[in-house]
């Protein structure tokens, strides 16, 4: 079966009546060090007649900038992406080195501990005993125990549980675990970020395998001579190519896939993704896809 994937991923806001929309922000282009190589990318918005620039920001993410000339009743973002998920080992070719402080303001807002609570004190307390003192396996282990304590749960309400709630309740949604270990990272005096993304995995259903997508978070702790790798709390894996980076931030609220202000109104949100295996990237420019203003 071939390696190359191909999502259309659309995002659909319809509101109750014509509103201003301020400048939306999204992040929804995988990041320039995405490790599963990108073959194909493309962001459509409408209705038609928006203004769309594109800005790094000193993290690295790469947003498009939305803006509309008039009042609009319903705003709809398209990406179709394609991607090579050639399987890797998140280890393979990290060279060994002594652990380093980041020195620049961006690295150490990624240093600086946040407030620990009794509950997460407690909790990092706990599993001290049982992390080994070589990095990666230390946090190999960490992830292990964040997924086996912390029960997933599909959260729809915005915005991430402070790690305390997340240890009382013994679950949370995937952004509610991710940021639990970026606390704790920092805790032990590692650099580490909160990251969105998309995930692309494998599923049986009637005994044929398919693919499944769905935007996800996960942490990236700073490693000693490694570099950022990224730990999925939700499986207790590390994240390996089906894990496409959009965004990265020192805390949640700047790596989420869409902001914006908008007039006061009643607003309901349609997601929907169509994953599918390609024969080649030939196969891509054939499949047609629902007409959305390009800009």
């Amino acid at each position: 079966m071939t390696s190359h994937v191909r999502l259309v991923h659309r995002t659909h806001y319809r509101y109750d009546r014509p509103v201003t929309l301020g400048v939306q922000t999204i992040r929804l282009r995988p990041m320039a060090d995405c490790r599963t190589p990108v073959l194909s990318y493309a962001l459509a918005v409408s209705p038609a007649g928006a203004s769309l620039s594109w800005a790094r920001d000193w993290a690295g993410n790469t947003a498009a900038h939305v803006q509309f000339g008039q009042q609009v009743s319903t705003f709809e973002i398209m990406v179709d992406l394609v991607v090579d998920m050639t399987p890797y080992n998140p280890r393979d070719g990290l060279p060994d080195g002594a652990f380093w402080q980041a020195d620049g303001p961006e690295e150490q807002a990624y240093t600086l501990p946040t407030a620990c609570t009794q509950e997460t004190a407690a909790f990092l307390d706990a599993c001290l005993p049982d992390l080994p003192e070589e990095p990666v396996a230390r946090f190999v282990a960490l992830n292990h125990m964040i997924a086996a304590r912390i029960r997933y749960e599909r959260r729809m309400e915005p915005g991430v549980l402070p790690p305390e709630e997340t240890l009382r309740r013994a679950c949370g949604s995937c952004r509610d675990t991710a940021w639990l270990m970026v606390v704790l990272a920092r805790q032990l005096g590692y650099s580490a970020r909160f990251v969105s993304g998309y995930l692309l995995q494998p599923v049986q259903e009637g005994g044929h395998e398919t693919l499944s997508a769905d935007l996800h978070a996960w942490a990236q702790v700073l490693l000693p001579g490694l570099g950022w790798l990224g730990f999925d709390t939700t499986s207790g894996r590390l994240a390996a190519e089906g894990h496409v980076p959009l965004a990265v931030a020192s805390v949640p609220a700047d790596a989420a896939p869409v902001t914006g202000l908008l007039d006061c109104c009643k607003a309901t949100l349609d997601v929907q993704m169509d994953v599918c295996h390609l024969l080649d990237m030939d196969e891509a420019a054939h499949i047609r896809t629902p007409a959305v203003a390009r800009v």
